[in-house]
């Protein structure tokens, strides 16, 4: 799929020193506090075979995950969103019980250059896509209240708030907000 100048792609296994470069600098951005539950600090930390796992299992394509990238002209990564396969009947990552077949969008980032393009959205259909192509009933992603131009994003494609908050583990007084989108021409 292409955007503008970028090709929308599955991130390859071999990728992994572009998949970790993307996700240290989505982690210095200014509001990597409430968008991520991962800090640069420990993030850079992380041994080359965090890596290379992260990529492999972002590239399977009949795996539970898939990592999209947009790749300009000239080979630099401008953006990312990946998605998680849930199963029924398990638990997710904050130890809440998974109650239907679902995709879980996570590590959404688009570089400040090409924010407000579009660019956000195309790798979203890319995406969701993948997802509803692997037969999940719907598709969640977690946001912090106080993350409005997350919020805002999400809300302009199609995602509303379910009730359901999530709390964070290394923060106990702070929840997050569960958004869901339904298959289209479902009710969620």
């Amino acid at each position: 799929m292409t955007f503008g100048d970028c090709v929308i792609r599955p991130v390859r296994a071999d990728e992994w020193p572009a998949v970790k470069e993307l996700r240290l600098t989505a982690l210095r951005d200014p509001v990597a506090d409430l968008a991520f539950l991962d800090t640069y600090e420990k993030a850079v930390d992380r041994p080359d075979s965090y890596w290379r796992e992260r990529a492999a299992n972002g590239a399977e394509e009949s795996g539970g995950a898939r990592q999209f990238v947009a790749e300009t002209e000239d080979g630099r990564w401008v953006g990312t969103v990946a998605v998680l396969i849930e199963e029924a009947g398990t638990t997710d990552w904050a130890g809440m019980p998974v109650e239907r077949r679902q995709g879980h969008l996570v590590g959404v980032y688009v570089a400040p250059g090409h924010r407000g393009s579009g660019l956000t959205g195309a790798l979203f259909d890319a995406a969701l896509e993948w997802a509803w192509g692997r037969g999940v009933e719907r598709v969640r992603l977690v946001v912090h209240a106080e993350n409005a131009r997350a919020l805002g994003f999400y809300r302009k494609v199609g995602f509303v708030e379910s009730g359901v908050t999530v709390p964070l583990a290394d923060k106990p007084d702070e929840r997050e907000l569960e958004m869901v989108a339904g298959r289209p021409g479902s009710d969620r």
